[in-house]
């Protein structure tokens, strides 16, 4: 657990706060995250209920997954700079308490038109969740743990749609498609609540751990960096792209494979959307595996987690685009869990990339624009772009085409290792220390453009 930077106070009990705090924090905050994605992805369960009740097609349905994307791609840059100088903390509840009132809005639509301004709202409230989440987690952790932290709490992402759309199945079919959307609202309510109480930004500010060596330093008296520092490392900015590009494959399986299960696999909704969770579970697991990995093997490496990240979304396009091309039997679904376990791996590495290059004054900010890319590029366009597929061509033969598209991220995370190394020596330039140490990605000293 990471030393607290704050003066502690003599009691024992304070003590023990002080120690578990950041494990709170992360607890806490990963709780919120998992709320988010289940709110967001339990609509995948649904599909066949609102395809039936209102005689939707493909387009529509994929239209009211990625409203919620656009909408977090839209404003997540701007709510994260809000939530940098308003409080990171108070952030993340009044957000909390949005999306959750948003979902339980859902539940009481009358029609397409309704839902579909419910689900806008919902984006709305998780627009900067995931990037201000994402700041206070590493704020209060040591560096060398950022690809493991960034990963496992990105997991919590696809944890929550697991857990969205396993419940969304049973709870569907049980109580109806209306009652499974309050329930979420309603846990995402009393978290919200027990993260005003338990964290606030005074708390966070006393706990946070010094970053040494990681960013430029800012001139007495300045308080933040300028953004401007975001725009001036293009790796910083291939990494945005590479990101998002690399989750427009992961969104769009995980927001089919329900649907691909119920029509080729020929399993009842209940049933399509338990497998799911269970192929979504395996992604989460991957993700987090592959953040300890990069953060294993980037040790004295800074170019690691580009390397990292190429080689897990080589495996994800492999084992995705041979399972879809087989006969849907048990053997292709051993296929496709190997290709699930890789899809999002290369989250871990590219936030610990955001983190080292970005000042922890803004990193929220700076988490805001991989949020918008993760967004706009993966979670609101890939799931569209794979209903207008399947309506033209059938949803078997789009999910056998999208696995091919990780080309474009591999292709720009080769870019971004190659353009590294100069970022590195323009920041040590910026420091006044020329040849200086520069911290990796994974917080080690390692010189200056080593490889």
């Amino acid at each position: 657990m990471a030393a607290t930077a704050g003066v502690l106070a003599p009691s024992s009990h304070q003590s023990w706060v002080s120690r578990h705090f950041p494990l709170v924090v992360f607890t806490l905050t990963f709780a919120l995250m998992l709320s988010d994605y289940m709110s967001r992805q339990v609509l995948a369960a649904i599909f066949p209920y609102l395809k039936s009740d209102w005689g939707l097609t493909d387009t529509e349905l994929g239209v009211l997954t990625s409203i919620v994307s656009l909408m977090v791609g839209v404003l997540a840059v701007p709510l994260s700079i809000l939530g940098d100088r308003w409080g990171r903390a108070r952030a993340i509840v009044a957000m909390a308490v949005l999306w959750s009132i948003a979902t339980i809005g859902s539940a009481l639509a009358a029609g397409y038109g309704q839902m579909f301004a419910a689900r806008a709202v919902m984006g709305i409230g998780e627009a900067a969740y995931t990037s201000v989440g994402l700041a206070v987690v590493l704020s209060v952790f040591a560096p060398g743990r950022r690809a493991a932290l960034s990963g496992t709490f990105m997991a919590g992402g696809s944890l929550g749609a697991v857990l969205g759309v396993a419940l969304g199945g049973i709870l569907s079919a049980q109580f109806g498609w209306r009652w499974t959307f309050a329930a979420m609202g309603v846990l995402g309510l009393v978290l919200a609540a027990m993260y005003a109480v338990l964290i606030t930004d005074r708390d966070l500010s006393a706990h946070r751990v010094t970053d040494v060596g990681v960013a430029p330093r800012l001139r007495p008296g300045q308080r933040r960096a300028g953004l401007g520092t975001l725009f001036s490392k293009p790796s910083l900015v291939v990494a945005y792209f590479a990101s998002g590009m690399q989750l427009f494959v992961a969104a769009s399986i995980v927001v089919w494979v329900p649907s691909y299960l119920n029509r080729v696999h020929e399993l009842a909704p209940r049933s399509a959307a338990g497998l799911a969770s269970l192929l979504i579970l395996v992604m989460s697991i991957g993700m987090i595996t592959c953040g300890f990995i990069a953060d294993r093997v980037s040790r004295n490496r800074p170019l690691r987690p580009w390397t990292a990240a190429a080689v897990f979304s080589v495996l994800s396009m492999a084992f995705l685009g041979a399972g879809f091309a087989m006969d849907p039997d048990g053997t292709q679904l051993l296929v496709l869990a190997v290709g699930f376990f890789f899809v999002g791996a290369t989250n871990g590495p590219m936030g610990a990339v955001v983190a080292h290059l970005a000042h922890e004054s803004i990193r929220a900010t700076a988490f805001g624009f991989l949020t918008t890319s993760n967004n706009v590029l993966g979670l609101a366009l890939g799931p569209i772009v794979t209903g207008m597929i399947a309506d033209r061509m059938g949803l078997q033969s789009a999910l056998q085409i999208i696995p091919l598209l990780a080309l474009v991220p591999i292709v720009a995370l080769v870019g971004g290792r190659l353009l590294f190394p100069a970022d590195l020596r323009r920041m040590s330039a910026d420091e006044g220390t020329g040849h200086r140490e520069t911290a990796g990605p994974g917080g080690q000293s390692v010189p200056g453009g080593q490889r």
